[in-house]
């Protein structure tokens, strides 16, 4: 049937006349009847076929209405980003004066998805009818078209009138976006002046969008539109807001006297109650023009915070309180310094003002207890408190210094700092710098979600971090918004100028294909199909690799074989680099088995270039019945990660790709030598010759731990009591790094930690109060606390370098075959005929007084690694020893 209805299109096609006749005998019928052939093409699955028949008419004869029409609705069906088939057939018969059959096929089209042509076209069809729909049709397409500035101020005129202010108002906010982008100072400066009379109140608004006037339309612009929401706020006595804003005007023009004149009156407003505040404002020349406005705003603020029940730091004395204010001298009140008078000069460049809620206050005034609390109970207060303490910016960083450890532990900041995250994260009243991700900031008023995603995306470098934040969005927030349209337009952009398809070239264009497929009104209308992008890559493993997104990368895998020929091929070169069991079972399900073998037999065979596949395979691959087909002996794989553990360890040695080595090494040894003791088992149930075979395989890897090695011998020496060990004499040697018993490994971290969370801020808090003390040059109390300061510090960096360094001492893995870390040695000293026993541990449990010594010592290294029965002369600190080694046990943990 395929067949036959391909067969009848081409027929339809190669007897269709065009003329304009034929164009006036169409209605709307004739496309039914030809939708009825889509849904039998559908039905036969034989749609691609009939698309192909129809693009390789159009090649000769542009106008077929058929074929326009048959390829259009496809490529719809199909989510393909090319719509010029249907765009063309409409032109046809608008051109024609078919109007109904233009509104047919413009709602044809819109089935599929929005469409900027085909609302466009039935607005402008609407329009000429007094079509009631026209209204919906318009909001429809301001939606989508974010361009449209004309209409979308129509429709909130309309809104308006109708008393519907919410309506109107976001519609006016869409139409000031787009004239500001068009650069239309008229109609800008008409909407402004509409929205400051409906929502004077939302700050934050005017704020973005005078920086966008000021960037795109001048800073002259958007001052003069400032001024008219700085009268609203003056009358409502909202003196922060309005000083806020002439700051804001004074920063594009430093000159203009008007702004000056009013930030006065507004500063008079603000301190009306101030006892200095005219000889504050005479003092700083801010009515004088001769004086930058910046310096004098600078020094009148300085001075006026200093007031009676005003708190201040100082860096020796910490935080104080001005308890008087009188001409030119200041009386404060430190915990340290009560009564402590300077002139204001002085004051003004010592001392740094803080407000009542400053962090550092609470610290000072609140108990510890009560403040301890009430970080626990309500973080989000903390973290308020805390960034406007850093002048409303302020990174986890900081956050974690003033909390850790004077209000919490370390074990209750982890706890802590991951509700904060979440809070910073998702509360509508904080935001992130637009400068800098790292840096948070508090909001006076809610920011809606698609504000605060947008201005992390503007702060954001990382380009897979913007597409994260790109798709949240999209699930999250309204995707019909102008920040939405300017965040995808970010990734559009790729894809219109690039001298190389790189990852970032790739994902764009996959990130684009995924938002148009939910918005196909977002269509940039792509110039690139997936194979033709995808020819031009240098390495497609290399694209996979920087691809730092988990879904993007299965989305690039799935276009690599749902749209280029030779797929297969394609996933076997990716193979080493992916790793993933999907690209075998798709290879497997198209009947791929000998790519699939050559690949295994390769991968274990030239294991230098594919040691991570040879891994992989061994790992994941070994229950599979098409991989026990392949028939690589079991023995033979292990011998491979043997090789590739040797490989690694000299590529380390080497200063070669070190990270990437160190990172196969961990999993080659995990999977050799770890709890499940693999290769210990395989060995143990072989016979001698394969014992024999592995051993010196693993004893030749000269960087592995000798601990590991002298384990395994053990464990062959339980089983085969007479074993000889063939390419390396037996010895018995300690791992590299520091043997401890698990005892004393515990012991140490407690010691740290008591140094770190309980003798470190007592110490600190000494310091502090020696520095209140005042002159440091005579002050016993404070040259006492340093250096105690230096001492933990020493002390603390010793502890954690050999905490990172120890080794845990597993007592299973004992050998009595010579003096080694854990035994007991009973020695006949032949100079005094008296025997001698002496446990061997290490450094941290070394207690010479009760014979316990450390193999690192320089007696227990001289006895270390010797048998029972020999004779022992050596020489220590100039006195001669002479023992001979009676027996040798296991030490009891």
């Amino acid at each position: 049937m395929a067949e036959a209805l391909v067969k009848s299109v081409q027929d339809m096609l190669n007897e269709e006349k065009w003329t304009r006749a034929t164009i006036s005998n169409y209605s709307i019928a004739n496309f039914k009847e030809l939708d009825v052939i889509l849904r039998d093409a559908q039905a036969s699955k034989c749609v691609d076929e009939i698309k192909a028949a129809c693009d390789e008419h159009l090649s000769h004869t542009k106008n077929s209405i058929i074929a326009l029409y048959l390829s259009g609705i496809i490529a719809l069906s199909k989510q393909l980003l090319d719509d010029s088939a249907l765009v063309n057939l409409v032109n046809i018969f608008i051109d024609n004066h078919k109007t109904p059959i233009v509104e047919h096929l413009c709602n044809r089209v819109l089935e599929f998805g929005e469409s900027k042509y085909a609302l466009r076209t039935l607005a402008e069809s609407y329009k000429n009818d007094n079509n009631a729909a026209l209204y919906d049709i318009w909001e429809r397409l301001v939606k989508i078209d974010y361009e449209e500035a004309d209409i979308t101020k129509l429709l909130a005129e309309k809104y308006e009138k109708d008393g519907d202010a919410e309506a109107a108002v976001d519609y006016y906010k869409k139409a000031l976006y787009r004239y500001i982008n068009r650069k239309q100072g008229n109609s800008v400066k008409e909407i402004w002046t509409k929205l400051v009379s409906l929502v004077p109140q939302e700050i934050d608004f005017f704020y973005h969008v005078q920086r966008k006037i000021s960037k795109i339309m001048g800073d002259d612009r958007s001052a003069m539109l400032m001024q008219e929401v700085y009268v609203y706020y003056k009358e409502q006595s909202d003196w922060n807001t309005a000083i806020d804003i002439l700051k804001i005007i004074l920063a594009y023009d430093d000159k203009d006297s008007w702004a000056r004149k009013e930030i006065v009156e507004c500063f008079r407003g603000k301190y009306a109650g101030h006892s200095q505040l005219d000889e504050y404002i005479r003092a700083s020349n801010l009515n004088q023009s001769w004086r930058n406005v910046f310096e004098a705003i600078g020094e009148f603020e300085k001075h006026i915070s200093f007031d009676a029940g005003n708190f201040v730091f100082h860096r020796s004395w910490g935080v104080g309180r001005i308890s008087e204010v009188k001409n030119d001298e200041i009386t404060i009140d430190f915990a340290k310094k009560r009564a402590h008078t300077m002139s204001l000069k002085m004051g003004v460049n010592a001392l740094q003002t803080l407000t009542k809620d400053h962090i550092w206050v609470l610290k000072s005034i609140w108990k510890k207890e009560k403040l301890t609390a009430k970080v626990k109970e309500d973080p989000t207060w903390a973290l308020k408190t805390i960034i406007r303490s850093y002048d409303n910016n302020c990174d986890l960083k900081h956050i974690k210094a003033e909390l850790v450890p004077s209000v919490l532990t370390v074990n209750e900041w982890t706890s802590w700092s991951g509700k904060a995250r979440a809070i910073l994260k998702d509360d509508p009243s904080f935001g992130v710098n637009p400068t800098n991700i790292d840096m948070y900031v508090v909001r006076d008023r809610p920011i809606s979600l698609e504000e605060k995603l947008f201005n992390e995306f503007k702060a954001q470098k990382n380009f897979f971090s913007r597409i994260d934040l790109l798709m949240t969005f999209s699930e999250k927030a309204e995707p019909d918004s102008e920040s939405f349209a300017e965040m995808f337009a970010y990734f559009a952009g790729y894809l219109k100028a690039f001298n190389q398809v790189n990852e970032q070239v790739i994902a764009s264009y996959l990130v684009v294909k995924q938002i148009v497929a939910k918005h196909p009104h977002l269509n940039p209308g792509l110039q690139y199909n997936f194979n033709e992008l995808f020819a031009e890559i240098e390495d497609p493993s290399v694209v996979y690799s920087a691809i730092k997104d988990s879904d993007l990368r299965k989305s690039y895998l799935m276009h690599i074989k749902n749209f280029l020929p030779d797929w297969a091929e394609v996933y076997i070169r990716l193979f080493p680099t992916v790793l993933s069991g999907d690209i075998i079972a798709a290879l497997i399900e198209d009947g791929q088995s000998d790519k699939i073998r050559s690949l295994v037999i390769t991968s274990f065979e030239n294991y230098r270039d594919y040691r991570e596949a040879a891994i992989w395979f061994f790992k994941n691959a070994q229950g599979e019945e098409w991989f026990k087909a392949i028939g690589i002996p079991y023995e033979k794989q292990l011998i491979t990660l043997i090789h590739i553990l040797d490989l690694t360890y000299r590529e380390i040695s080497n200063h070669r790709e070190t990270t990437e080595n160190r990172k196969i090494n961990r999993q080659v040894q995990t999977i050799l030598f770890g709890k499940d003791t693999l290769l210990e088992n395989y060995i143990m149930t072989n016979d001698v010759d394969t014992i024999t075979r592995l051993y010196t395989l693993v004893d030749d890897v000269k960087d592995l731990d000798p601990g590991i090695k002298m384990q395994l011998r053990n464990k062959i020496l339980e089983q085969h009591k007479g074993f000889k060990f063939f390419g390396s004499e037996e010895k018995t040697v300690v791992s590299r790094g520091l043997m401890v018993t698990s005892r004393m490994y515990e012991e140490k971290k407690k010691q740290l930690q008591n140094i770190v969370e309980v003798e470190m801020p007592a110490n600190s808090k000494e310091i502090g109060f020696a520095l209140s003390l005042g002159d440091l040059r005579e002050n016993a109390e404070y040259k006492a606390a340093k250096e105690r300061q230096t001492i933990l510090n020493t002390t603390a960096q010793r502890l954690q370098e050999e905490i990172d360094r120890a080794q845990i001492f597993d007592p299973t893995t004992v050998t009595v075959a010579r003096v080694s870390f854990g035994t007991v040695v009973l020695l006949h000293n032949n100079k005094s005929g008296e025997d001698e026993s002496f446990t061997i541990l290490g450094p941290w449990e070394s207690d010479p007084d009760n014979s316990v010594i450390s193999y690192m010592s320089p007696f227990g290294n001289a006895i270390l690694n010797h048998r029972e029965g020999e004779t022992l002369e050596f020489v220590i600190n100039d006195q001669e020893y002479n023992y001979s080694i009676k027996s040798i046990s296991a030490a009891s943990f």
